[in-house]
């Protein structure tokens, strides 16, 4: 079998951020704040943070927030939960954990707005949980509201979508899950028709997608295994068949890791699949939390330290 090409990987990680005229970059501007996410965390859990220049991520990273405590994907960029949530995740890689308000984006029905235009979808609903409890301030929204809002949107199938009503997907239960999971509320999934329609994400050549009679994707290793493990029944997917996928999709020459064999590298993906291979327990790769997606250390030392 093809194994883990971890040195190549982490040059490929710091090469993204060196080529800044680069295609990649260009069109990664809006997302670098995720981009810095995905990159530093694989490095972390290669254990390669060291490698980084920390205050100049960190001098970086505070140039994006506003006034409202919100950060913007890059320097001069409107602010937005979802980059909210990356920047308080490599902050929590440093263990520079700074206090950051995103509760005043909760709605009455116990939703949450992703802005200040007021777009709802249980992403948000995520990743407010997720910033609140890694910051210490779960109290600072209505959690039983939030919890119900995600319960709202649980469909027939077991599944979650991303409002009521809508089309169950990978990522948004892994959203509604590991928000769940975060509050203790776990017990508001029916785990054995949830583990059924996730187990039946895999395919043929052992990858999973992240709906029915779609392509297999790396990035599903990250969004339908989690859930499986928050939910006790990871043990219904074929895992070696799962890891071979995804060593398939390394560019075993300059490092990085694809959507799917033979195509183009990217950060995301790259991140995906070597968190991926942390849940499978691949050698030499730290453990990832399922619910935090941060190495389990980093969440240990924020959550012990209370």
């Amino acid at each position: 079998m093809v194994e883990l090409a971890a040195e190549k990987h982490v040059r490929y990680v710091l090469s993204v951020e060196k080529k800044k005229d680069g295609f990649e970059s260009v069109v990664m501007e809006h997302l670098r704040m995720n981009g810095a996410y995905w990159g530093l965390t694989t490095l972390d859990l290669l254990g390669k943070l060291q490698v980084v220049d920390q205050e100049q991520v960190i001098s970086w990273l505070m140039q994006c927030q506003h006034e409202s405590g919100g950060f913007g994907g890059n320097i001069g960029h409107d602010p937005h939960i979802l980059y909210t949530l990356s920047a308080v995740q490599v902050l929590a890689l440093f263990d520079k954990i700074h206090i950051l308000d995103v509760a005043k984006l909760q709605n009455e029905d116990g939703s949450f707005s992703g802005d200040i235009w007021g777009e709802v979808d249980t992403r948000f609903s995520y990743i407010a949980i997720c910033c609140l409890s890694l910051l210490h301030q779960l109290d600072k929204i209505d959690v039983e509201k939030a919890v119900n809002y995600i319960v709202r949107c649980k469909n027939l199938d077991g599944g979650f979508g991303c409002t009521p009503g809508g089309e169950s997907h990978a990522g948004q239960i892994f959203c509604c899950v590991g928000a769940l999971a975060i509050t203790g509320a776990l017990h508001h999934v029916d785990k054995d028709l949830l583990g059924w329609w996730l187990c039946e994400r895999q395919v043929k050549s052992g990858g999973l997608n992240g709906r029915p009679e779609k392509l297999p994707d790396v990035c599903y290793s990250w969004w339908v295994l989690s859930s499986l493990i928050m939910i006790d029944r990871v043990h219904w997917i074929d895992k070696e068949k799962l890891v071979e996928f995804i060593l398939d999709c390394q560019d075993l020459e300059k490092g990085g890791i694809s959507d799917r064999p033979d195509d183009a590298v990217d950060v995301f993906h790259t991140y995906f699949g070597v968190a991926g291979l942390s849940l499978l327990e691949y050698p030499g790769v730290k453990a990832v939390d399922p619910a935090y997606a941060l190495p389990v250390d980093v969440v240990n030392k924020i959550l012990i330290s209370s």
